[in-house]
Formats: C-alpha cells, sequence, structure tokens
C-alpha cells in the first residue's frame, strides 16, 4: 500500500510539473482533475489523470 502511496505522490507531482505540455494530449481535462486559483497562483492537480495512467502502468507491469 506504502508503494502505491508513494507511485501515487511521484505522479501528482511529475504531472503538475509537466501540466501544460500534457494538455495537449487531453491529459488534465478528466473528471476528477483540479484547477483552481489560491494565493494569486493557478494550481494544477491531475488526480483523476494520475489514476487512469497509474492504472495503465499497472496492466503494463503486470503482463511484462
Amino acid at each position: 500500500m506504502l508503494k502505491w502511496l508513494i507511485v501515487t505522490v511521484l505522479a501528482l507531482v511529475i504531472f503538475s510539473g509537466l501540466g501544460p505540455l500534457l494538455s495537449r494530449f487531453g491529459i488534465g481535462r478528466l473528471p476528477g482533475d483540479l484547477n483552481f486559483r489560491l494565493f494569486r497562483r493557478e494550481w494544477f492537480l491531475p488526480i483523476g489523470s494520475t489514476l487512469v495512467l497509474s492504472m495503465i502502468a499497472a496492466l503494463i507491469g503486470r503482463l511484462l
């Protein structure tokens, strides 16, 4: 369980940094992805996209 939590947090950090680039491919527009302004800064939390990509990565890992 701890491994999945670490992987999910790392994926959130990576997707937050790569948000503008990944939005060209549709990542970041899924239900559960959050965009909001707080303290005069725009925040992007791609929770839905992270879950989908984590499931795809788990499926690939299980097949290999």
